[in-house]
């Protein structure tokens, strides 16, 4: 399967469905994949993309710290698959001369990549999706989010904002 290296090109909510949204888009790309997911790991990422640390360890500091005390590495995260309306991730880690991928929400995986400065792949072929083979709020077409994104409220949004 081959992998596109990707970086988080915003956070977003989804008006229709109140759900926050990562924007994926490829290094040197014009698509973009849009990831509906949790308001706790929107959080989480709004926190690490604003560069704005909690008094104490969130979830995925926990992760961080237990990686690096069991003196392994977050090589990189995948998104890899969307099946019945759900994308799978992995995490890639490295310890000694061991590689262990391991089976993870793509909001969790994004959250810890940024954590640890971890690179961030999606499958080329979710950038390919026709649109009669995801849901409306799915579309990976550029011009359809930015439209149902400029349909935002920013006060809707601010309770993200940091």
């Amino acid at each position: 399967m081959a992998m596109l290296e990707v970086r988080v090109d915003g956070l977003a909510l989804d008006m229709t469905t109140n759900s926050p949204v990562i924007i994926l888009k490829p290094v040197n790309m014009e698509k973009v994949l849009p990831i509906w997911i949790g308001h706790s790991e929107a959080w989480a990422i709004a926190m690490e993309l604003s560069g704005i640390g909690s008094k104490r360890p969130m979830t995925h500091d926990l992760l961080k710290i237990v990686i690096a005390t069991l003196e392994a590495k977050v090589e990189k995260v995948e998104i890899t698959e969307l099946k019945e309306q759900t994308f799978y991730a992995r995490v890639i880690l490295h310890s000694d001369s061991k590689e262990f991928s391991i089976d993870a929400r793509p909001s969790d995986s994004i959250a810890l990549a940024l954590k640890v400065g971890a690179p961030i792949y999606a499958a080329e072929e979710l950038f390919n999706l026709k649109d009669q083979d995801q849901p409306p709020e799915m579309s990976n077409d550029p011009e359809s989010l930015a439209e149902r994104l400029k349909k935002i409220n920013p006060e809707d949004f601010g309770k993200y904002s940091l």
